[in-house]
């Protein structure tokens, strides 16, 4: 595969996603709207009792109260500072000198929380396999045809097992389990000591998709703390269906079955690939890192992000892409302010299954630099925020190994944010500008440069998505003879079908060689 390096400073620079452009999303396809510019409506919170909002039919410069007892009227509003071009509106709305004064308004008396989610590791080998089976039994990681939806936690049993000893291998080359946790408490304890010093008193909670501490039981503590006001924090730079999604699919869920939540008013930050600080903060990484080179300016830097499925992009309208090439463009536009000026290229890791994931693949894309004769290659987990699996075992020795094997010379890793404080700073902002939208509704803007995901409740993010959901299109849709892609891809389903049969009959039966070789005890 022909992966071509990238050099800021020609004239084929990186593709800029520039997200008007139809042919980077088509309009007919985006899971989300996205937000609003500059030049629009924008509402801000002017009072303890009163909501931010947007609405598209309001006059321009016009402010909406929201009060308990419904709409006030229209009042003008002007925006004296202009906003920064690589600040979301929604997300950053307010500038430093104004955040202090628009933090206090809205907060008065309320209790603030912050809920950061994150995908959860486990944290001893012997969490491995249930860890496993809870990623494998979510319908978003997972996509079973509606007629075998009954089938989702056998097989997610199923494939837990089978790849559990594997997995254990790789988890007991990084010390034994997902530092993933500790990671995750010690930035809440950090993004709450900051908005404590930006004037802000909150409650920072750490919610888990599939290990402990999950969702569920933050919620719970959350509930226990009587906070009123919540503002969602995915600790995931971009939005995908499979990362941030599943996570807000949970988080509805849990909400419309709880009076309490249902009354407590809360904002979803979706994704903050573009926040100022973000940028900067990795820029500044990735140039120390550099300076770890003999010769840093013929480096070159390989962003490597979690791939997700080609058809969650194009067919179920993931941002993803968009919004990761986006972050990739800004990142490099910080770095050439500062002359840093090399090559750069983006792949997509940690693919699993038969169907075809984003291209291009990171251990393919390595093994091409090397034949083009790189020599000098700094990897920048682009999409992780913490160290975990993909970083410590997948980047830091399957794709060095391959890296060396492939000709290239010296490697570099550029280490995930964690706690470093440009970015832990950037987020109490993020959490500050969100307050004011605390129970307002997300808005869109199909012509702006923004991100493709606004800002806005739950419900809200998950509306367009939720009324059109249905199982994905397959990969293949029409069947080709020969040694092809649809034939493997057929083959593959034919195959998935088998192992289905088989697994039902193991499990009805409680017999067979799964059973016989122990693979399945707890079907017994």
């Amino acid at each position: 595969m022909n992966q071509s390096i990238q050099n800021p400073s020609s004239s084929s620079t990186f593709p800029r996603p520039c997200l008007s452009s139809a042919s980077r999303i088509p309009k007919s396809s985006l899971l989300f709207p996205r937000a609003i510019s500059t030049s629009q409506k924008i509402c801000r919170c002017i009072g303890v009792h009163m909501e931010g909002c947007a609405n598209f039919n309001l006059p321009k410069n016009s402010v909406v109260a929201k009060y308990s007892s419904g709409w006030s009227e229209i009042q003008p509003l002007n925006l004296k500072q202009p906003l920064n071009k690589y600040s979301l509106p929604l997300r950053a709305l307010l500038t430093s000198k104004t955040q202090d004064v628009s933090s206090k308004l809205i907060v008065g008396d309320e209790k603030i929380g912050v809920l950061l989610l994150n995908l959860g590791g486990p944290e001893t080998l012997e969490d491995v396999q249930p860890f496993l089976f809870n990623l494998f039994a979510d319908p978003d990681i997972i996509r079973l045809p509606r007629p075998f939806r009954f089938l989702q936690k056998p097989l997610a049993q199923f494939i837990s097992v089978l790849r559990a000893p594997k997995s254990k291998e790789g988890y007991a080359s990084i010390g034994g389990g997902s530092p993933l946790r500790r990671i995750t408490d010690a930035q809440a304890e950090e993004l709450k000591k900051s908005l404590c010093e930006k004037n802000v008193p909150a409650e920072v909670y750490v919610g888990m998709r599939y290990w402990h501490p999950f969702t569920e039981e933050a919620i719970e503590q959350i509930k226990r703390d009587g906070i009123t006001k919540l503002v969602v924090l995915p600790l995931y730079p971009q939005f995908s269906i499979s990362t941030s999604g599943s996570s807000l699919r949970l988080l509805e869920s849990i909400f419309r079955e709880d009076e309490y939540l249902v009354n407590m008013q809360h904002t979803v930050i979706p994704s903050w690939y573009q926040r100022e600080g973000y940028i900067k903060a990795m820029a500044n990484l990735i140039e120390k890192e550099l300076q770890k080179f003999d010769n840093p300016g013929k480096v070159v830097i390989f962003f490597s992000a979690h791939g997700v499925p080609l058809a969650y992009v194009e067919e179920a309208g993931d941002p993803y892409k968009a919004e990761m090439e986006e972050c990739v463009d800004l990142i490099i536009e910080e770095l050439e302010k500062r002359k840093i000026n090399n090559a750069y290229t983006l792949a997509y890791q940690s693919r699993v299954g038969p169907v075809e994931w984003l291209k291009p693949y990171t251990d393919e894309t390595i093994i091409d630099l090397g034949k083009k004769g790189v020599k000098n290659l700094l990897a920048v987990p682009i999409s992780f925020v913490s160290e975990h699996i993909e970083t410590l075992e997948e980047i830091d020795v399957e794709y060095k190994e391959l890296a060396l094997k492939s000709g290239i010379e010296k490697w570099g890793r550029v280490p995930a944010l964690g706690c470093e404080p440009t970015f832990i700073s950037d987020l109490a902002d993020a959490v500050i500008e969100s307050l004011p939208y605390v129970g307002a509704m997300a808005v869109s803007n199909l012509e702006a440069r923004q991100s493709l995901v606004p800002l806005g409740s739950v419900e809200e993010l998950l509306a367009v998505y939720d009324s059109q959901r249905r199982e994905l299109p397959p990969p293949v849709t029409v069947w080709e003879w020969g040694w092809t892609k649809s034939a493997e891809t057929w083959n593959g389903r034919a195959a998935m079908l088998a192992v289905l049969v088989l697994l039902v009959l193991e499990v009805t039966t409680g017999e067979g060689f799964l059973h016989q070789w122990g693979i399945l005890p707890l079907f017994r």
